[in-house]
């Protein structure tokens, strides 16, 4: 390794030094090094989420305790909850709002932005992005879109009301109820600003980790971690301009009079102007990125699941081409199933079972991702830290929300859970708490690498076994309650006789989500305590093989002092056999005689 393979880009920390000193803002706010901006984005993600889980806790109560009056409704929800009884219209703001924070802001942005970022450059041996700039405007378009978001709940009428999904005509006529106007305008203007962020942090992950690999690290030697966060970024780019057309279409029709999603509309009576548009178009659009967009909040979490279990079971992980191949097949056929959200629109039967088929396919690449966990875990030397229980976690809700999408995916037997609470199960334990315990896990695994200190490890461990039992706790019962045929969206069921027996799961449901709620301070208390007071983090903490640990502990421009580590193996070489430790690190050279291990 010759001192002239050292690129003009190369040198070390001190030389850039000279040129500029940092400030606050150059450092804190506009920074533009990838691993400020995975803060930010990780920190922004958490607020977002706090709101998000607020709401949550908010509209179970109205389910639980229909039309009783709350003294935290007046304080939190104020005009939204005259004499602290919700209002029905704004059951119906927080339930929207709620999922579409969670979905785009935290499981989106939260996951992928931070993560993506933070591991990236570090882990193909990079300096930094392809370009901080990009990446910096990229927060900040995701940072502007989460305050027009968030500005949309105090607008007269109130926030967009349609559901996350906006399905027209209710999101398409200002008029149709009142989180339809100023509400719903600015949930369009603020998902177009964040599909663009979107876009510009994946055209920049995609571009680094084709561009920038250090020497040796071939694609078959990537961390699992980087094939899912690549995979992830591709989807992104093929999906996300469908939804800005979507979206785009929609913002024409509310406010230029045109016809895309709507036809032979009456309000009170009178027959509007609309002609020759159908909502099932928007339908088509929406879930045309809606199904992606699952698996670009599922596969980041998978792809941290197996850095973590593989490093916490001190053992190689099980097939990782399986595991590679696995992740290009669900990215492709997640791209070729979205009419199941549809089955019951009026679609040609013959089409639903194409659907079903597509579907079902899926369940093969998931299975293989599920069982190569399981393999990778057996007779490991399993190190139960936070971030090894959330992964094991994650593997147990992907298994059992999965199992329910086999139900759903099937147009005959979807029709009788069609958008009841089984449906609700079945999509926030396979997507929603799997995805969450992925971006947990990861928090606990990385944060050493983002502050330079470790989290305290038993309040992790008191965070994951509330968390787990509460989120079952909640997302299980609702499998029955589906099952009996309760719609999903309502804000009181007390009008149907029929329903009367489900009222006590529901007050079931609402105390576990209100204390797991609350254990979620555990986890803040833990997160921001120890960023100023945790125990100082060694290097490798977790004696991990892949680049990020072969950096110095302090941040600094360009990531590594000096030349850039260059590769010789695989990110898994653990316990391998003619080596003294357990782990062997991707910058160690091979010895002589010594076999590179079979993917």
């Amino acid at each position: 390794m010759s001192a002239t393979a050292v690129h003009a880009g190369d040198h070390g920390h001190d030389d850039h030094g000279h040129h500029h000193k940092e400030t606050f803002i150059t450092k804190y706010i506009f920074s533009q090094d990838h691993k400020m901006i995975a803060k930010q984005y990780l920190i922004t993600g958490t607020i977002m989420g706090v709101i998000g889980i607020m709401m949550s806790i908010f509209f179970r109560m109205q389910i639980a305790w229909p039309k009783e009056s709350f003294t935290i409704f007046e304080i939190f929800l104020g005009n939204w909850a005259p004499g602290g009884v919700m209002s029905a219209d704004k059951y119906l703001a927080l339930v929207t709002i709620h999922g579409t924070i969670m979905v785009f802001f935290v499981l989106t942005a939260g996951l992928s932005g931070t993560f993506s970022n933070l591991l990236i450059p570090l882990q193909i041996g990079a300096r930094d992005m392809a370009s901080g700039f990009l990446n910096m405007v990229s927060y900040w378009l995701f940072f502007i879109s989460s305050v027009i978001m968030v500005i949309s709940l105090f607008v007269e009428g109130g926030a967009a009301s349609s559901g996350w999904t906006i399905y027209p005509p209710l999101s398409a006529l200002p008029e149709a109820i009142p989180g339809s106007g100023l509400g719903m305008t600015l949930w369009l203007v603020s998902m177009a600003i964040f599909i663009a962020s979107s876009l510009l942090g994946s055209l920049n992950y995609v571009v680094t980790v084709i561009n920038l690999r250090t020497k040796g690290m071939s694609m078959t030697r990537l961390p699992l971690t980087i094939w899912a966060f690549f995979v992830t970024a591709i989807i992104g780019i093929v999906s996300f301009p469908v939804l800005l057309s979507a979206a785009l279409l929609l913002i024409f029709d509310r406010s230029f009079g045109t016809s895309f999603y709507l036809s032979d509309i009456f309000i009170q009576g009178e027959v509007l102007h609309y002609q020759g548009g159908s909502p099932v178009l928007f339908e088509h659009l929406f879930w045309f990125l809606g199904h992606p967009e699952v698996y670009i909040v599922l596969l980041p979490a998978l792809g941290i699941t197996s850095e973590i279990i593989a490093t916490n079971s001190r053992k190689p992980i099980f097939g990782y081409r399986a595991m590679v191949a696995s992740i290009l097949a669900i990215a492709f056929l997640s791209t070729i199933v979205w009419g199941h959200h549809m089955f019951i629109s009026g679609m040609n039967p013959f089409l639903g079972s194409v659907f079903t088929f597509t579907t079902l396919l899926i369940a093969i690449p998931s299975a293989v991702k599920a069982f190569n966990y399981i393999t990778t875990l057996w007779k490991g030397n399993l190190q139960m830290n936070p971030a090894m229980l959330f992964s094991i976690g994650l593997v147990s809700t992907f298994i059992t929300g999965g199992l329910t999408g086999i139900i759903l995916g099937d147009s005959t037997l979807d029709i009788n859970v069609h958008d009841t609470y089984f449906v609700v199960a079945h999509f926030h334990l396979v997507m929603g708490i799997s995805a969450l315990y992925g971006m947990f896990a990861g928090v606990y695994h990385w944060f050493p690498r983002m502050f330079g200190r470790m989290m305290n490890k038993n309040l992790g461990y008191v965070h994951f076994w509330v968390t787990a039992v509460c989120a079952y706790g909640v997302f299980f019962p609702m499998h029955f309650i589906g099952m009996a045929g309760l719609p999903r969206r309502y804000y009181t069921n007390s009008e149907f006789p029929l329903f009367d027996d489900l009222a006590n799961v529901n007050v079931v449901i609402t105390m576990f989500a209100i204390i797991g709620g609350t254990f979620q301070l555990v986890f803040l208390y833990n997160f921001f305590g120890s960023m100023f007071y945790g125990k100082k983090a060694p290097q490798n903490p977790w004696r991990s093989n892949t680049l990020e640990w072969t950096a110095p502990v302090e941040h600094i421009h360009g990531n590594w002092p000096g030349e850039i580590p260059h590769v010789h193996r695989w990110a898994y070489d653990y316990s391998k056999p003619g080596h003294d430790d357990d782990f062997v690190p991707q910058n160690v050279p091979m010895k002589d005689g010594e076999e590179e291990m079979h993917h």
